[in-house]
C-alpha cells in the first residue's frame, strides 16, 4: 500500500512557474513507477508526464514537452513536476499516481495509487 500526498499548486500568472512535489508514504518507493495527471473541469484526466523507478527514463505528454520536468529523489520518497512557461490551457486538479511495474507507461488504468490532487490555476 502506498499513500501519495500532493503540494505546490497554487495560481500563477501566464509564463510563470510552479513545483509540485508528491510525497509518498512506505519505504518501497523506488519500486513504483511514477506518473502525474490532469484533470480539468468537464474534461477527462489526461497524461502529463511519467517517471520509471530509477529515474533513468521519462516520457511526456507533448502538450508539456519542453517546459514540464518530471524528477524523483528516491531517499525522499517524493517524485516532482517542475512546470515552467505555464498557459492558462494548463489550468487542471493534477494527480500523482504510483505503479508497480517495470514500464513507463501513460494509461491511468495501469496505475495502482493516487494521491487527492493539487490545483493548479494560470491565468492569462
Amino acid at each position: 500500500q502506498v499513500q501519495l500526498v500532493e503540494s505546490g499548486g497554487g495560481l500563477v500568472q501566464a509564463g510563470g512557474s510552479l513545483r509540485l512535489s508528491c510525497a509518498a508514504s512506505g519505504r518501497t518507493f523506488s519500486t513504483y513507477g511514477m506518473g502525474w495527471f490532469r484533470q480539468a473541469p468537464g474534461k477527462e484526466r489526461e497524461f502529463v508526464a511519467a517517471i520509471s523507478r530509477s529515474g533513468g527514463s521519462t516520457s511526456y505528454a507533448n502538450s508539456v514537452k519542453g517546459r514540464f520536468t518530471i524528477s524523483r529523489d528516491n531517499a525522499k520518497n517524493t517524485v516532482y513536476l517542475q512546470m515552467n512557461s505555464l498557459k492558462p490551457e494548463d489550468t487542471a486538479v493534477y494527480y500523482c499516481a504510483a505503479r508497480s511495474g517495470l514500464i513507463v507507461t501513460t494509461t491511468p488504468e495501469e496505475y495502482d495509487y493516487w494521491g487527492q490532487g493539487t490545483q493548479v490555476t494560470v491565468s492569462s
